[in-house]
């Protein structure tokens, strides 16, 4: 019981601090583009109701999700591929090294000639993002699968499927996820973004709206749930990763109390 209050404590001391801290500094402001904190605490429940978090907080989940599920089905698909295969990594390495040093945001333009400006510009925006990260860690996992493992699965007569789900997959996944992590920051990132151009609704289009239309409280209120939504989504995903990998927490933790 200790040991969890304590670390409940080192979770939550520092997001109050901060707010503390916030609540302190601007208590007193007279700016109107530094209003109190109070002021925008105030405003939150007002401005953020039922039928707006239907309107533009749900879109931009599917809009997000949508993007994601495309990139990690892609960037682990060709990443398993290309790390399986010597010969086809040559060849793309110099032409996935030229890539992902585009920005995303500067194919956006791009992107919304050949997409259009609905929805599908907005998810591909965020596949094309996130894309990378998945699949040069996807790449890099499978190169550094065992050998000793992958002579034994050759002994014992595993390949195919059973060899990529069991030997491959399984290995690199620690890498896989650590790209699956990166890229749901940057598919925040796009998010916003992607909603800022030609849109209707999202986070992104009303935060930017609050801006333009100067109801700086508002837009504050728009910038703490996007930082709320981005805190629920990396809790979601360390569930999901402590899940899916218990065997490699386990085996690490085993690791550190032999040592």
């Amino acid at each position: 019981m200790r040991r969890v209050l304590l670390r409940l404590f080192f979770v939550v001391a520092l997001p109050v601090v901060l707010f503390v801290g916030w609540w302190l500094a601007s208590d007193n402001s007279t700016d109107v583009f530094w209003p109190p904190l109070r002021t925008i605490m105030q405003t939150f429940p007002d401005v953020w109701t039922a039928e707006r978090l239907k309107d533009d907080v749900l879109p931009s989940v599917l809009r997000l999700t949508g993007g994601y599920a495309l990139a990690a089905v892609v960037g682990v698909a060709l990443g398993t591929v290309i790390g399986s295969y010597r010969r086809v990594r040559a060849v793309c390495e110099p032409v996935l090294e030229f890539l992902r040093a585009v920005p995303p945001p500067v194919l956006v333009p791009v992107i919304m000639l050949f997409a259009g400006i609905d929805d599908t510009m907005k998810v591909t925006v965020i596949a094309s993002g996130c894309v990378w990260p998945i699949l040069l860690n996807t790449v890099e996992g499978v190169r550094a699968v065992d050998p000793v493992m992958a002579e034994t699965a050759r002994s014992y007569g595993i390949k195919g499927p059973s060899r990529l789900t069991n030997l491959v997959l399984r290995s690199a996944s620690p890498q896989i996820f650590a790209g699956l992590r990166q890229a749901l920051s940057i598919g925040i990132i796009l998010m916003v973004i992607s909603e800022m151009f030609a849109a209707s609704n999202g986070l992104g289009f009303t935060v930017v709206q609050f801006q333009r239309s100067f109801a700086i409280p508002d837009m504050w209120t728009g910038i703490l749930v996007l930082g709320l939504f981005g805190f629920l989504l990396s809790v979601v995903f360390q569930l999901v990763e402590r899940r899916v990998l218990a065997w490699y927490h386990g085996l690490r933790a085993s690791a550190r109390r032999s040592q």
